[in-house]
């Protein structure tokens, strides 16, 4: 009885929620936010079919590196759409390469996590080589799961350190940024 309905939420998947997020996209209903509200859209209809790579892997940060395919397979797919003669494939092409690309790096983590001593320094220092804007512990936690905060934090002072990262501000609002160098 699960097989039927398993196929039907890979299908719903793989199908209404590009679509979905492409509509939202075309309709574009506010003046600002559209593309931020789109990827928290499509963060909840994820997780609703069971998919939670993005609590994982910020599927934000996979978009952005990827900016450029982002709006040319969005403005392929939105051609023609108030018509009905759009061509959705460029858009659920697009889609279907940014969530493959979250589950092989989270795959590349939890395989990482496995290795031998010192993987989870490692994880932590790659977690913020990846990071181009400020950040704070919680956003390294959750990009490292099964990692503690206090291994992170003393990850962070290490790299502090190192003179590669330095923190702006103190305890709850605190922010790292890398050093450019």
């Amino acid at each position: 009885m699960t097989a039927p309905r398993d196929r039907v939420e890979a299908l719903v998947l793989r199908l209404v929620v590009p679509l979905a997020i492409l509509d939202f996209l075309c309709i574009h209903p506010f003046t600002d936010g559209n593309g931020r509200m789109a990827r928290l859209l499509t963060l909840l209809l994820l997780y609703h079919f069971d998919f939670v790579v993005g609590r994982y892997v910020s599927l934000e940060r996979v978009i952005e590196e990827s900016k450029e395919t982002y709006y040319e397979a969005l403005e392929a797919s939105s051609h023609d759409w108030h018509d009905g003669n759009h061509d959705p494939h460029p858009w659920m092409s697009y889609f279907w390469g940014v969530l493959l690309a979250a589950y092989k790096e989270f795959e590349e983590r939890v395989g990482s996590m496995r290795d031998a001593p010192g993987a989870k320094t490692a994880l932590i220092e790659q977690a913020v080589r990846r990071r181009m804007k400020p950040f704070a512990i919680s956003d390294i936690e959750a990009e490292c799961p099964g990692v503690s905060r206090d291994m992170v934090r003393h990850v962070l002072r290490q790299m502090r350190g190192r003179g590669e990262i330095e923190v702006r501000g103190r305890g709850r609002g605190a922010k790292w940024v890398r050093v450019a160098g």
